[in-house]
């Protein structure tokens, strides 16, 4: 029998132009082959090279109407090529704008910002019934709270599992995991925690004074970029559930009140898809002495957040064959900044591999 995973994109950024290179670079694994950015070349019965993108969705002129392949690389997207894609056969369709688009990004000027196409948007729940899609994985941009959950609304209608790579919180909101597990759908989020980025590096050294018995007083992290994604964060009405987002993945894990300041801090074009973080930590150690950490780590931004999206696309899909709805506690804890419910990373991974095994959702 032939397994496919078949995948519905919202936004056709450097993230979904990371997710669909990666399908093809490491298509011809095998099962026990090492390679960097994979922990999992098979999750359950289903291999990277199952994954097959029958629908996308976009708003901008530059993208709508080519075929997938091609508008991964279309600007505004900065991310280099890393994998040859063929042409697909996948239209990419003008998705709802609502508030999708901010203000700011309309100003278009020098390759940077949207150009909102002008033809009338589809009806996104019949065409994800008509391409057969098993999941769909919203990547708009932060801040857009009605079009996500115009997303969502047609995953529900659809019968497709919902993925949230972004700070909206749906799949961690209550009435919404209940809509989800009500109709026996599936759903993973909020907020892709990137493979070794930012959230990821000062959760680990958070818990890690908390654990050695350290008193963390206060600590921030500050994060640069050069893609779209930090351009729509340079306007901090679209960060507020961001901020919370990545705020809370380190202060979760933290068992008292400290002072913290997380989140995007400004947009520099030169640095394209790379990203850069500065975290600073201040902690009370034996004897009532100060101990200060300063660390700077620079990374590819998509690729960091499409290494995980694999994995999780593939468990959203597992869990529906599975005949399990609602959100996935689990993969949510471990892939995701925002989930409906927090582990400590080490817990979540084990409750991954638990999930992979059919031992729980």
């Amino acid at each position: 029998m032939i397994l496919k995973v078949k995948v519905a994109l919202a936004g056709i950024g450097n993230v979904a132009s990371a997710i669909v290179q990666g399908v093809f670079k490491y298509k011809d694994l095998s099962d026990d082959e090492w390679a960097p950015g994979i922990m999992h070349v098979r999750f359950g019965p289903y291999h990277i090279s199952d994954i097959e993108f029958v629908a996308a969705f976009d708003v901008d002129s530059r993208k709508v109407g080519k075929d997938l392949s091609e508008a991964i690389f279309s600007e505004p997207n900065v991310l280099e090529k890393f994998a040859e894609v063929p042409k697909l056969g996948v239209e990419v369709m003008k998705g709802p704008v609502l508030d999708g688009v901010a203000p700011h990004m309309r100003e278009f000027r020098y390759g940077e910002g949207f150009k909102v196409d002008d033809s009338p948007s589809v009806n996104v729940t019949d065409v994800l019934k008509e391409s057969g899609a098993d999941v769909l994985v919203n990547l708009i941009p932060v801040g857009s709270y009605e079009a996500s959950r115009a997303y969502a609304r047609a995953s529900l209608e659809s019968g497709v599992g919902f993925v949230n790579g972004i700070p909206e919180f749906i799949v961690s909101d209550p009435n919404w995991g209940e809509l989800f597990r009500s109709r026996g759908i599936p759903a993973a989020g909020d907020d892709f925690k990137s493979q070794v980025g930012a959230t990821i590096l000062h959760r680990t050294l958070a818990r890690l004074f908390v654990d050695r018995g350290l008193k963390i007083t206060n600590t921030y992290q500050l994060n640069i970029g050069g893609n779209m994604d930090f351009l729509n964060m340079i306007e901090e009405s679209r960060l507020t559930s961001k901020r919370i987002s990545k705020t809370e993945a380190v202060t979760s894990l933290v068992p008292y009140q400290i002072g913290a300041r997380v989140g995007p801090s400004d947009y520099v074009p030169f640095l394209g898809d790379r990203k850069v973080m500065y975290l600073y930590m201040e902690a009370e150690q034996f004897g009532g002495f100060k101990i200060y950490l300063d660390v700077k780590l620079s990374v590819m931004d998509s690729p960091n957040a499409a290494g995980v999206a694999l994995d999780v696309i593939r468990a959203v899909k597992l869990a529906k064959d599975r005949g399990i709805g609602g959100p996935l506690v689990g993969v949510s804890s471990y892939f995701f900044k925002h989930p409906p419910k927090q582990f400590p990373d080490y817990v979540a991974k084990d409750l991954v591999e638990a999930f992979i095994r059919g031992e729980n959702v």
